[in-house]
């Protein structure tokens, strides 16, 4: 009798395991919404809308993907700060996403090698976010960028997973078609920018995820308005085919570069924003590049020119005063010890 009056009663079982689902769906949520440097359950939420606006599949894999690279990393004890702010589920929720544009959503070879690649890309978001932590570097999309080239290049030489055919691998050759920009081209290059960030190609998609930084933060997404801006009057500048700024994939990195640079990493103000646009030149002419590099092994660029973009800048920000790290917040992505971009070099931290 003392027992049973002292254990769990069955009420309360019930109350703890539906905090905890809904704790879990807050996480979950959050970790969509970090793809764009959010914490934010709206955003989440929002952006699963706009998934599912593309294809069911494709709300279906981002969800499941971001739900088990939650679970995966809260079974194996990661910080919590981390799991609870969305920073163990947005590499997951990419790599999914990555496997069933890639592979072909309606297989079940694509689900299980998704599931599989959730939790594998969890583990190498620990071994980054320990490895760039020696330089103050955050993790970024570096995980999924391992993994999902990796994939890419790999999945043709497997036939249970790959449905395509002929692999992806190609030469590169020089740029063709039209490069005058028309009205259509530039507002649906605007909007499909921020669609490619999940690739998704429609310009509808790209107007639901500015819809979700707009209900987390009206800075936030004028910074990403300005970085579509950039990519595609760069892409123009620099003479790229009209047809690939129209479909977003000259711009997306971009819009990342910015939002990066501007207001999460470092603080917003009229020296980072001009900083920003810099970066965002940089990215959409590294987009390029990177396309040339990966292309004949059947790769993708996917958000390399983003990462590649933001280290060094972030890295280079240290020798400018001027600029400095947004203060720690739980809604920034991995924030940056206080002096990591000072002018000084970080002092070497004890084993």
């Amino acid at each position: 009798m003392r027992q049973a009056k002292n254990g769990p009663t069955p009420g309360e079982s019930a109350l703890d395991r539906g905090a905890g689902c809904r704790q879990f769906g807050v996480q979950v949520l959050r970790g969509q919404a970090q793809v764009a440097f959010l914490s934010s359950v709206p955003a989440g939420l929002l952006f699963a809308v706009a998934l599912f606006a593309a294809g069911w599949e494709y709300g279906l894999y981002a969800i499941a993907g971001t739900a088990l690279g939650t679970a995966t990393s809260r079974l194996l004890g990661a910080d919590r700060e981390r799991v609870s702010t969305g920073l163990e589920g947005f590499n997951a929720c990419l790599t999914a996403l990555c496997f069933a544009v890639f592979l072909g959503a309606g297989h079940l070879s694509t689900a299980l090698l998704a599931a599989a690649g959730c939790v594998v890309v969890t583990v190498v978001t620990a071994a980054v976010v320990n490895l760039l932590g020696v330089w103050n570097l955050p993790s970024l999309t570096l995980p999924y960028c391992l993994l999902a080239s990796a994939m890419t290049t790999a999945a043709p030489g497997f036939e249970r997973i790959w449905h395509h055919g002929d692999g992806l691998a190609a030469l590169t050759s020089a740029a063709t078609g039209p490069t005058s920009l028309g009205f259509s081209d530039l507002w649906h290059g605007f909007f499909t920018g921020f669609a490619q960030i999940f690739f998704m190609p429609q310009w509808y998609v790209g107007a639901l995820v500015l819809a979700a930084l707009l209900v987390a933060s009206r800075r936030a997404a004028a910074v990403a308005g300005v970085g579509s801006l950039v990519g595609i009057l760069s892409a123009w500048a620099l003479g790229a085919p009209a047809a690939q700024i129209a479909d977003g994939t000259m711009g997306y990195n971009a819009i990342l570069v910015m939002l990066a640079l501007c207001g999460v990493f470092l603080e917003a103000g009229p020296r980072t924003l001009g900083y920003a646009v810099v970066g965002a030149f940089t990215a959409t002419a590294a987009t390029s590049a990177m396309a040339a590099v990966f292309a004949p092994s059947g790769g993708h660029m996917f958000t390399w020119p983003f990462v590649l973009t933001t280290f060094a800048f972030l890295a280079a920000a240290r020798s400018f005063p001027e600029l400095r790290t947004s203060a720690p917040s739980p809604a920034a992505p991995e924030p940056m010890s206080a002096g990591a971009l000072s002018a000084q070099p970080p002092a070497p931290q004890a084993p």
